[in-house]
């Protein structure tokens, strides 16, 4: 083996903590974890709050024919009640690569094979080497089963090889390499893997390779030839079976058995085992067809994230990791973006090497796809920006809001403006005169329409034969966001209103605050049914002439109006959301519960998001 030259910064791994207490001493109540838990915390990819529709987040492959179910049909029954027989896959894995069933293993996903992996060859003592970043669960498996991790940098240059052999002492037990690597995509030359597996000829080098149907050379046949290497690979992603949890480890005879001896007899169940076993043989085409269209999304999509300024890594996998410089456009701004037009992409934690990178899978399909491309565009070069008007552009606390309650207590019913917002928080409440009957409504008392309207109107619009003696509440509003403001805003984007009220009111408040020429389309509630319809919002942007928009709205009608329209969304709280902390945690945490990428206190922060 080489000699260990690594500095100390690459063997930064604490060794496992050690648990002195003695387990019989009550001086502690109740069970203690392993000492190595301290450290560790349960996987979690981390919970998306916004309504998802597109997951582009988990590198999952496209679905499989819906017949396999059915061909699961005629041995169901003994699929689920026997313990299951992982032989005749393993044979069928065998035959495919010409080695004998011995060294074949099928486990429960790629995963299982790993963490088998680490169980059979490493300990207390010894030391395991991997690339920085690749997939985050070898290291974990790896200090669960007690050893040293230690770590060689790799993210966008080219493989170093020699980084690895440096780094290699006489405790190096296992080398785990990832090709094409996840979360980058990159992969490992054929050369370099024959080095590593001449590096440790008393070690074991495991070459995972989940993503190998992606890339442009399919290294398992190289590895099965080497004598001290295991190949891991998987039916969850070109398969499209990640639900089936079914993977598999090719390797030496021994080194299997090992695997064998560690893991559960029966780590697969039946049924998956069953409809693993006939798509092995029946999907091979359609597999090899969607990873064609893969490759083609790969250089479209890295090509379009170059155009739109982001820097992608060259991937050879089914995704591809861009970084985002700017700090104004940071990747977790561009991953709510998306994901307020309902497309998850995987963004990694705020302070890690990846914090600025977003690993976005390839759909492996035209349409959603194109609606990537489009999504991207929207989030990082937007054309247009359209305001909802009430609570974003105009305060209407003391009109719109007011109004509601008037006419509420002009039909015997005491309505708060608390009682206003959770009913607009509830969702379908674009139009205030059917808002305040519905208020009325669950008061038990059932009032026609057209008398709300009236009575509404009364108060909102007052008396224009006599405004010193019945003013109209109208006359309360005022502008949130100043003329030179939006002067800015106007000069970089098109702007457009989209609101529901009735034109009237929108034109007069536009036209008293002298802001009417800093918008080239104004929507309104004759134009449209209401949002959370999208089709104020497809109209405001056939007017405009544009494609790429952001919606402004304090609402979660506004903001599902948007994500159903295919723009990007942007939350404001209103000015009455602002009153106390509590209710803008809850106007908030509503807001983004319905897709807004971000919470803004007022409409006027806007241009701290903007490119």
């Amino acid at each position: 083996m080489a000699s260990a030259t690594a500095d100390s910064s690459s063997r930064a791994t604490p060794r496992i903590p050690v648990d002195t207490a003695d387990l019989t001493t009550d001086s502690v109540r109740g069970p203690r974890p392993a000492p190595i838990l301290r450290a560790l915390k349960p996987y979690s990819p981390g919970a998306q709050p916004r309504p998802i529709d597109l997951k582009l987040d988990a590198n999952e492959g496209p679905a499989p024919s819906g017949v396999l179910l059915e061909w699961l049909r005629p041995n169901a029954s003994e699929s689920l009640r026997r313990y299951p027989s992982a032989a005749a896959l393993e044979a069928q894995i065998a035959a495919r690569h010409n080695v004998s069933p011995d060294r074949v293993i099928v486990t429960a996903g790629a995963d299982d094979a790993l963490e088998r992996i680490t169980r059979a060859v490493l300990s207390p003592g010894r030391e395991a080497i991997l690339t920085t970043p690749t997939f985050e669960m070898l290291a974990r498996y790896a200090r669960l089963a007690g050893a040293d991790v230690i770590e060689a940098p790799w993210l966008g240059e080219p493989f170093d090889v020699e980084a690895i052999e440096s780094r290699i002492g006489p405790r190096t037990a296992a080398i785990f390499v990832v090709t094409p690597n996840n979360p980058t995509g990159q992969a490992i030359p054929a050369e370099s893997i024959r080095r590593l597996s001449a590096a440790i000829p008393a070690g074991l080098l495991v070459v995972d390779l989940a993503y190998a149907e992606f890339a442009d050379e399919d290294l398992t046949e190289l590895v099965l030839s080497l004598p001290n290497a295991v190949a891991v690979r998987t039916f969850s992603k070109a398969w499209g079976l990640a639900g089936l949890r079914v993977g598999y480890a090719i390797g030496p005879a021994e080194v299997i058995n090992w695997l064998r001896t560690v893991g559960h007899p029966y780590a697969v169940s039946g049924p998956s085992l069953a409809i693993a076993s006939a798509w092995y043989e029946a999907g091979r085409t359609r597999v090899e067809a969607a990873a064609r269209r893969v490759r083609l999304e790969r250089r479209e999509l890295t090509e379009h994230l170059r155009d739109l300024g982001a820097a992608p890594i060259e991937s050879q996998a089914n995704f591809v990791l861009a970084r985002f410089d700017d700090p104004r456009r940071s990747a977790h701004l561009i991953a709510d973006l998306l994901a307020s037009q309902g497309i998850a992409v995987r963004r990694f934690p705020l302070g890690s090497a990846l914090e600025s990178y977003l690993r976005i899978t390839l759909p492996g399909e035209a349409a959603p796809f194109n609606r990537l491309c489009t999504a991207l565009a929207i989030a990082l070069r937007p054309r247009a920006i359209l305001f909802d008007m009430d609570g974003v552009i105009a305060d209407v606390s003391a009109s719109y809001r007011q109004a509601i309650v008037r006419t509420a207590a002009a039909f015997g019913v005491a309505v708060s403006a608390t009682d206003i917002a959770r009913a607009k928080d509830a969702g379908n409440a674009n139009n205030d005169w059917v808002l305040t009957q519905r208020l009325l409504k669950s008061r038990a008392v059932d009032v026609p329409l057209e008398d709300v309207i009236r009575t509404f109107e009364s108060f909102y619009q007052g008396d224009p034969g006599d405004p010193d003696r019945k003013p109209g509440l109208w006359r309360s509003e005022s502008l949130l966001i100043d003329r030179a403001q939006l002067e800015f805003l106007a000069r970089r984007f098109t702007l457009a209103i989209v609101t529901g009220r009735p034109r009237r009111d929108a034109e007069r408040f536009l036209e008293h605050f002298g802001i009417t020429d800093l918008f080239a389309a104004v929507v309104t509630m004759e134009d449209a049914p209401p949002k959370p319809d999208p089709r104020p919002i497809t109209i405001a942007l056939e007017r405009l002439g544009e494609t790429r928009a952001w919606m402004i709205g304090d609402t979660p009608d506004d903001l599902v109006a948007a994500r159903r329209a295919g723009v990007a969304s942007i939350g404001v709280l209103a000015p009455g959301d602002r009153a106390t902390e509590d209710r803008a945690f809850e106007a908030g945490r509503t807001l983004v519960a319905s897709g807004a990428a971000r919470i803004l206190r007022t409409a006027g922060d806007l241009k701290e998001l903007l490119p």
